[in-house]
């Protein structure tokens, strides 16, 4: 399970863009045999494979639709384990020039960015 500490420990530099790789991370996962994509928060990276909460890139709109319109979820984000053998590519979902990044996508869409509709940021509490 990942903790709201996971999002909060990312390094940033001054431009906005996340230094590393590391859990509480979104991923774009590319994986061979057979070739599949995935978007999601990276749980961990060991040297037997990649644990992440995701679902397949191309069910992103039609989950963001579902969660946009508040109905039954029929699609949602899996936590999959996926041995290092089938990574092809591993990218963090981020924006390349005025391209939005699918965060960015579903944030604009949805009105909440997908580490609050997760829980994975903690809420701040008003000071007395």
């Amino acid at each position: 399970m990942l903790s709201p500490a996971a999002t909060t420990s990312q390094k940033t530099v001054s431009s906005g863009y996340q230094e590393a790789i590391e859990p509480g991370s979104i991923i774009i996962l590319y994986l061979a045999n057979p070739s599949e994509k995935y978007w999601g928060i990276l749980a961990s990276m060991t040297p037997i494979g990649i644990t992440l909460r995701a679902l397949n890139l191309s069910s992103f709109d039609d989950w963001t639709r579902s969660v946009l319109n508040d109905t039954e979820p029929t699609i949602g984000l899996a936590t999959i384990f996926f041995p290092l053998a089938r990574v092809e590519r591993l990218f963090l979902d981020e924006q390349i020039g005025e391209v939005e990044s699918m965060a960015q996508n579903f944030e604009r869409r949805v009105g909440q960015s997908v580490e609050e509709y997760f829980g994975l940021v903690a809420s701040e509490e008003p000071a007395n």
